[in-house]
């Protein structure tokens, strides 16, 4: 793979997983404000992102497991750790929307 290619590649990656990224914030945001339907479709919407990163991604082993030359930049580096830093930012984040709902119908359980 060329260097330009493998730019094309990284970039790629970057915009989508940052994509994601900013999504799973504002997912962070409507779970503190208590709007858990909205929060969710936020997930969903990042979890597509991330799908379109992982698709680069997968174009990229692809090639080099069909014996293309892949040389290693430090721009490629940087997108395979933006991608999985997100993935794990994901996880957590389904994780929160469960406590948050939890925390939300205990409140509304002392309050009533």
């Amino acid at each position: 793979m060329n260097k330009e290619n493998l730019l094309v590649v990284s970039f790629d990656i970057i915009l989508h997983s940052g994509n994601a990224r900013t999504m799973l914030h504002e997912a962070f945001e409507l779970m503190r404000e208590g709007e858990f339907l909205e929060a969710e479709k936020k997930l969903d919407d990042a979890n597509n992102e991330l799908m379109e990163a992982h698709k680069a991604q997968t174009s990229l082993l692809r090639d080099y497991v069909n014996g293309e030359e892949i040389v290693m930049e430090v721009i490629i580096v940087h997108a395979e750790d933006h991608l999985m830093t997100t993935m794990a930012l994901r996880e957590m984040a389904v994780e929160m929307l469960h406590v948050y709902r939890e925390m939300s119908e205990l409140r509304k359980l002392r309050e009533s």
